[in-house]
């Protein structure tokens, strides 16, 4: 089974591509590779939801955070399918990195990040299993909880 069938079987369809927010392109390809800028969690153009990574009144639940992180990879393979051909040119993800607001006491990014792990994992198969890094950092552009950028490799 192929991955845009994979996707359909997940009841999921790929977002149009995030417009930019600033001077860059969402996707480059590089001769069987393919790099994402940063991916946030747009639905519908917006952000569902602002703010940092904690546990406690006024933060983003880390639980919730993992679905941002989801919804920015699933942006990310929009961004990858834009400019590979398809989803199904994606012959593997290579690396993830995720970026999480984080509360200053929230150490649990690890967890937030499988939210975008999972989904690559769950869409591509064996060819979604990736290198990742996931980091915390003070703020994220728009006030976002999460941000996603993925390296694929394509057919």
């Amino acid at each position: 089974m192929g991955a845009t069938e994979r996707l359909a079987e997940l009841g999921l369809e790929l977002p149009p591509v995030a417009a930019p927010v600033a001077s860059y392109t969402p996707a480059v390809r590089t001769g069987q590779y393919v790099y994402t800028s940063g991916q946030l969690p747009f639905v519908d153009g917006a952000l569902p939801v602002t703010g940092k990574v904690g546990t406690g009144e006024g933060l983003v639940d880390p639980a919730d955070a993992a679905g941002l992180a989801r919804t920015a990879a699933l942006n990310a393979l929009a961004a990858v399918a834009s400019v590979a051909g398809g989803l199904d040119n994606v012959v593997r993800i290579v690396k993830v990195v995720g970026f999480v607001a984080s509360d200053p006491s929230f150490t649990g990014q690890p967890a937030v990040v499988n939210g975008a792990s999972d989904l690559l994992r769950d869409v591509l198969g064996d060819a979604g299993v990736h290198a990742r890094s996931a980091v915390g950092v003070a703020v994220l552009p728009l006030d976002s909880p999460v941000e996603v950028e993925v390296v694929a490799e394509i057919a």
